[in-house]
């Protein structure tokens, strides 16, 4: 689900980052005999007024300041990092999913028509955006879903700048939710029935729907858009319900702050479910959880769910 093409085919890098509102994160991920391990992590909040996600305008205002924080972060890691995964906010792109009921067997022909479809819904001429796009769910029909993510060139280029800024070079580029997914399905590989992720941030909350391994929904709310958590999570169920036909969740997981103890009784009781926690040690080894504080692992999450994909790309490699 990256920005880049060509990530599969590159070698694993050596640092996750993410760069987020109010906040920079460092995660390192090592392999051994199929475990991961959390060999690194750092944190460190910047001021809000530095980055402010944008699907349209201006990202980050003082990229130097940014890129200081990420240094010291590697400094205190005691890492030089040639190249990094970047985790990026989720509102700075739009995610859709797009149904092809005979989707082209050539991947530049398939390139084309879903450029064509997204071209419709953007607020910013196509020529000027990153692409990027998986198969989803397939129909019993011959019809297959693509999860589709657009962002503005110049935006993602905002990002990467704070990266190269710091000696490194940022090899892949992908959202934070989308990170969290991959860290989900690190601690439990293969997902049965329908499942639901929320994440909030400082700038916007973000919902998805898994069916299994399958994104069969994702929505991204802005901060100033009114309803609380909760009535945006029951709402979500509804059409979940209406449009999917989902008759319930196995799992309902929250992450990025979204975690208080009033937010998740709440959904308990508006959907009738357990809710649980992100917890980073069902998917990776830590060598010291009793020091780890419930917010750091909160706030290392996307970072260290985008660690964990590139590495089991990089040993599939």
């Amino acid at each position: 689900m990256s920005f880049l093409t060509d990530w599969f085919a590159s070698p694993p890098p050596d640092a996750a980052v993410e760069i987020a509102r109010g906040r920079v994160s460092v995660g390192v991920v090592t392999w051994r005999d199929g475990t991961a391990t959390l060999a690194g992590h750092a944190s460190e909040a910047v001021p809000l007024d530095l980055i402010t996600p944008s699907l349209t305008g201006a990202n980050i205002t003082d990229r130097a300041t940014v890129a200081a924080a990420v240094s010291r972060l590697f400094a205190g890691l005691g890492i030089k990092p040639l190249r990094v995964a970047l985790v990026v906010p989720d509102s700075i792109a739009k995610v859709s999913l797009v149904r092809l009921e005979n989707p082209p067997a050539r991947h530049d022909d398939l390139a084309q028509i879903v450029r064509w479809h997204m071209r419709k819904t953007m607020s910013f001429p196509i020529e000027d955006a990153v692409v990027s796009f998986v198969p989803g769910a397939s129909s019993p029909e011959g019809g297959r879903e693509f999860l589709v993510t657009v962002a503005r060139r110049a935006a993602v280029a905002e990002y990467e700048s704070v990266i190269a800024a710091t000696g490194a070079e940022p090899g892949v580029v992908d959202l934070a939710t989308i990170s969290l997914l991959n860290l989900c399905l690190g601690s439990i590989p293969s997902p049965t029935g329908d499942w639901l992720l929320v994440q909030g941030r400082p700038d916007s909350t973000s919902i998805a729907i898994m069916r299994g391994m399958d994104l069969v929904f994702f929505r991204n709310r802005t901060e100033d858009e009114a309803g609380s958590l909760a009535d945006l999570v029951q709402q979500t169920a509804m059409y979940f319900q209406d449009r999917l036909s989902g008759t319930g969740f196995t799992r309902v997981v929250l992450a990025g702050g979204a975690t208080g103890d009033a937010v998740r009784r709440s959904i308990e009781e508006r959907l009738g479910t357990s809710v649980e926690t992100i917890d980073l040690g069902r998917a990776v080894r830590l060598t010291d959880r009793i020091g780890v504080s419930p917010e750091l692992l909160d706030a290392l999450g996307p970072a260290v769910g985008m660690a964990l994909r590139a590495g089991r790309t990089g040993e599939a490699a």
